[in-house]
């Protein structure tokens, strides 16, 4: 039986962060699998028009992988998510999955990166590992998407778990909460010194660069240093981590060996 391994992000229009973090996950998952050929699809259907326009490259959505696959006889196809969160586009890929299933003899999803509460405790493990070395009263400050489904939460839950767990870092989100200015306020009143800052999301693209690290008045880092609190941006993706590529493996493996339990 043919298989495949569908390797799902939100997508990014940026070549070089592209190739440092969804390529890294791709080669990382495809070396987990490697009885599985490597396909590639994104949920954002603003970066697949722009790719096509700008640069004539065609990138799949997970509906037309899917149709193409199962044109090209893989009957066993395996999709992981890149997705941080379990938010809208990550249920976008398990509604077309579930329209999908019945042309595949077996077709499984691996969980977006925060799922279980075992990923909160190895999320934040990974994201120690590349944290900077920190003076007195720094701090790092992680920026996440947001979103205005319900599981924006996650934000608020990693936030929370880091403040207990004493790591000197704070989760905030550019879409949702926690919002920066909360945390600038709280960090004013605790007398951190300087920050951090370091994207949450997989790709380090327009709301690392534009959002968080940019010079215009409302980017994060304008809006710490108008604080008094000078601000250091990091531009890179979490693809980079290899402790989160790591994390991802582990979740299409779970995926997997679930399936073929119930196969059993």
């Amino acid at each position: 039986m043919k298989k495949a391994l569908l390797v799902v992000s939100f997508g990014t229009s940026y070549h070089d962060t592209g190739e440092k973090n969804i390529v890294a996950c791709e080669r990382d998952l495809a070396a987990s699998v490697p009885d599985r050929d490597l396909f590639r699809a994104y949920t954002s259907g603003m970066i697949i028009r722009k790719l096509k326009q700008r640069d004539g490259i065609s990138v799949d959505t997970p509906m037309q992988a899917l149709r193409k696959l199962a044109d090209l006889g893989y009957q066993d196809v395996a999709i992981q998510s890149l997705h941080i969160i379990n938010g809208d586009e990550y249920e976008k890929i398990v509604h077309e999955v579930q329209i999908m299933r019945p042309l595949f003899s077996r077709l499984v999803i691996g969980a977006p990166l925060l799922s279980s509460f075992d990923d909160y405790s190895t999320l934040m493990a990974a994201l120690r590992q590349q944290m900077p070395a920190l003076g007195e009263r720094e701090e790092v400050v992680f920026m996440g998407h947001g979103a205005s489904h319900h599981a924006f939460a996650a934000y608020a839950c990693l936030d929370h778990m880091m403040k207990a767990q004493q790591i000197l870092a704070r989760v905030g989100a550019v879409e949702s909460y926690p919002e920066v200015s909360q945390l600038i306020d709280n960090m004013l009143a605790e007398g951190v010194r300087a920050v951090h800052l370091m994207p949450l999301m997989l790709v380090a693209g327009d709301h690392a660069i534009n959002d968080m690290a940019s010079d215009e008045a409302d980017s994060w880092k304008s809006q710490f240093c108008a604080a008094g609190i000078p601000a250091t941006p990091w531009l890179k993706g979490l693809g980079e981590n290899p402790a989160v590529r790591a994390m991802f493996v582990a979740h299409l493996q779970q995926a997997i060996k679930s399936a073929m339990k119930e196969a059993a």
